[in-house]
């Protein structure tokens, strides 16, 4: 029976939380067949989605050749316990996660086949972020994050901005409020791109987007698709189309994980509109893959919608074994699906995955909200009430 200080200190994990208020423009279509080359797919997230980007890269590094982390600590930091999280993975410092012990069960996750070999890391790209302001995910958590990576890729491979003042949010070039608050949207203003900075790294050869958007965000049915892998998400999930990717051209994929609170029932479309990455897809043959969670307040306890990087889902959270990343899994590969040369079969993926990717329905309106063209003047933010024990 779960205890009342065991609830709190649940909740005090969301200390990862944001929120946004939004409104945009409204498109209606059906969802275009894509061809899409999923042997090169490159994660981001932020703070908890930071950590779900590391959990899903290392699951599937023999595809995933990159990550983008902002404001996370290192692999299974938690080891499975919400103490542990709170005391080592967050703000707290009084003890440092052991990476030997940390990186041991990554090895063994590898060794029975719930990570892919970790020899493929040596190559990967890596590109960390730290705000010198942030002081909800302290500078030791993300050095060790950096440290861990070091043991498995070049480093010349890894790119870790750690020297602007910047607090816990996730910074662009005009979008968000004050960049040295951690405060809502947290999203900030803060004349630097680090949605450009980390793709530019992560992938060579882009393109500098241009003043229009020529895509749309579409709905996809994150139930239907992943079954009962996707238990502890929401309904429905988001992905970013450029026009090129609808009329048929070969794309490559992405994929952002939101923070806490960051969860579109949540924030409506403000982390799918407004952090840069769908200006540099729109221009780059590239669609944006954004999976959502849902807060629970029964078992699995989740209060504030976060991934799951402490183990509220199933044991196996950081593997390629836990409900999760099974269910992104599936969402990502029925997206493919034009014939495509580098098409790969994935068990994960339901029998009605590929006939589950939806046009928008009343319940969707968080999609039909999303704008077709950049936007390029500054929209009223209004911050929501936070639930739970934001800082």
């Amino acid at each position: 029976m779960m205890t009342i200080n065991t609830i709190v200190k649940a909740a005090l994990a969301s200390s990862l939380c944001f929120s946004i208020a939004l409104h945009a423009q409204t498109k209606h279509e059906d969802m275009p067949k894509l061809s899409l080359d999923l042997s090169d797919v490159t994660v981001s997230g932020l703070s908890s989605g930071g950590y779900m980007a590391t959990q899903f890269q290392l699951a599937h590094s023999d595809w995933v050749k990159g990550v983008g982390v902002l404001a996370a600590g290192p692999y299974f930091c938690a080891k499975g316990d919400i103490t542990t999280a709170l005391a080592q993975c967050v703000n707290k410092t009084d003890t440092q996660p052991d990476l030997t012990v940390l990186s041991e069960q990554a090895a063994q996750y590898a060794k029975a086949g719930k990570l892919a070999d970790l020899g493929n890391m040596k190559d990967a790209k890596v590109w960390l972020f730290h705000g010198k302001r942030d002081v909800r995910i302290a500078s030791e958590v993300s050095d060790a994050l950096f440290e861990q990576y070091t043991m498995w890729t070049d480093t010349q491979n890894i790119k870790y901005v750690n020297d602007m003042s910047i607090a816990h949010l996730f910074p662009t070039k005009t979008n968000g409020t004050d960049c040295m608050t951690s405060e809502s949207p947290f999203i900030g203003n803060c004349d630097y791109d680090a949605a450009g900075d980390m793709l530019n790294h992560l992938i060579e050869g882009l393109t500098a987007p241009d003043d229009v958007l020529s895509g749309s965000l579409h709905t996809i049915n994150q139930q239907d698709i992943a079954g009962s892998s996707a238990k502890t998400l929401a309904s429905e999930g988001f992905v970013y189309i450029p026009q090129s990717c609808a009329s048929g051209e070969s794309c490559r994929a992405h994929i952002s994980f939101h923070g806490c609170n960051q969860y579109a029932d949540a924030v409506d479309d403000a982390y799918t509109s407004q952090t840069g990455l769908n200006d540099w897809a729109d221009d780059n043959n590239m669609i944006v893959l954004y999976p959502q969670t849902k807060k629970s307040l029964f078992m699995p306890l989740n209060p504030q919608g976060c991934w799951d990087w402490w183990g509220y889902a199933s044991k196996d959270y950081a593997n390629r074994d836990g409900d999760q990343i099974k269910a992104v899994n599936a969402l990502l590969h029925s997206l493919n699906t034009l014939p495509s040369p580098t098409t790969k079969a994935v068990s994960q993926v339901t029998p009605q995955a590929m006939s589950q990717v939806t046009q928008p329905s009343p319940h969707q309106a968080i999609a039909q909200r999303a704008s077709a063209q950049r936007i390029k003047t500054q929209h009223k933010i209004e911050p929501m009430k936070q639930e739970g024990f934001d800082e």
